[in-house]
């Protein structure tokens, strides 16, 4: 056998052994077949087996790339830019592209502390919960010239426009990648895509059937994850997860305790089912949250999500899209205000060999209630 057959096989080693298991080296995980799961005497025994499995696959991943020309590695696939698929080194904009491997050599677990790995974003975290990130400079924590998505989803706030990163998060096993634009992209996301353009995309239900466990602890955060996911005999897949997340008060530079823990429990979905000659997708997450005040009660937020969209490609090469989301968030400060707020946004558009031929902004309503509380 040749050099670059063994190479080939060991590449695809490493590919079983990735959709079998995919969170980070250094935390407990398991990634088996719901069907041979018996156990926690088992998952156990299958943790330890897949972090020595996936630690040599690493090793081979590292080769692989060094190996790769200057051109292969612009080969890379992104969407955000044009919206439609297209090579990164094609791309007529300055883009970084956060990939799946570069996530779980990170070993973060929240969506705030894995744009850290972009050169290209101002990330500052404010305390034990709050986060401020930016592009081009002007960051705060009210920062809202920068787009941020979830699969096609805009998470910003009718409050003020901006980002509520600590209500902001997904499973960070699922993501495929993360694009991240840099310089204005109003002309086809819209005006809060003044700075950047930041789009979280995750991967299929497909790709993550079987069962995943995954938790880190230190002495100031501790997070959990359990994801499960099948596949359905007559075509589609469907997954759904549970994490939760929790980190201690910060310190201030006296020594005292900033009063400023922080909790959250998420829950979400994701179903890919082939529907009418196209594929149908459904997600949505719903999350509950609290963080610790200074001579107050503590504040608590929840909200949740839901996402329909439906994609066939037409015998001329097009693809229709239909998408729609629903997004419903509730905060409530004791002392300052209380506020509910919703968003809701559908639209249709159809791309012919890659010009976009409808619509590329969705038409959207959004409603906000305020409270002050004094």
């Amino acid at each position: 056998m040749s050099d670059i057959q063994q190479g080939r096989t060991g590449r695809e080693t490493c590919r079983r052994i990735e959709r079998r298991s995919s969170a980070p080296v250094g935390q407990a995980r398991a990634e088996a077949a719901p069907s041979r799961l018996g156990g926690l005497g088992l998952l156990i025994a299958l943790m330890v087996t897949v972090m020595a499995q996936d630690a040599s696959c690493a090793a081979d991943r590292t080769r692989d790339l060094t190996e790769l020309s200057l051109e292969q590695l612009g080969d890379i696939e992104i969407t955000s830019v044009s919206k439609r698929e297209q090579r990164l080194a094609d791309a007529p904009a300055s883009i970084y592209v956060i990939t799946k491997e570069a996530i779980r050599r990170a070993g973060v677990n929240t969506l705030a502390e894995a744009l850290r790995l972009a050169p290209n974003l101002q990330v500052a975290r404010i305390n034990a919960s709050q986060y401020a990130i930016s592009a081009r400079g002007f960051n705060s924590a009210t920062a809202n010239k920068l787009l941020v998505l979830v699969d096609g989803r805009s998470v910003y706030t009718p409050l003020y426009s901006g980002v509520f990163w600590e209500s902001q998060d997904v499973p960070l096993g699922d993501v495929e990648r993360i694009e991240v634009i840099s310089g204005p992209g109003g002309t086809l996301w819209g005006a809060n895509a003044v700075n950047g353009v930041i789009n979280v995309i995750t991967s299929t239900a497909g790709a993550s059937v079987g069962t995943q466990a995954q938790a880190s602890a230190g002495n100031l955060s501790r997070a959990v994850s359990l994801r499960q996911g099948w596949r359905f005999d007559g075509g589609g897949a469907l997954r759904a997860y549970a994490k939760y997340n929790q980190r201690e008060d910060s310190e201030r530079a006296s020594g005292i305790d900033a009063d400023d823990g922080f909790e959250k429990l998420q829950l979400g979905f994701r179903s890919d089912l082939d529907a009418a000659g196209g594929t149908l997708t459904l997600q949505g997450d719903a999350y509950k949250e609290s963080i610790s005040q200074t001579n107050a009660a503590d504040q608590r937020h929840h909200g949740g999500n839901l996402l329909g969209r439906w994609v066939r490609t037409l015998d001329d090469g097009a693809t229709l899209n239909l998408q729609t989301y629903l997004d419903r968030s509730w905060r409530d400060i004791p002392g300052v205000y209380t506020t509910m707020s919703a968003t809701m946004a559908a639209w249709p558009f159809c791309r012919h060999r890659g010009v976009c031929t409808g619509p590329t902004r969705s038409p959207s309503t959004s409603t906000n209630f305020r409270r002050s509380r004094r």
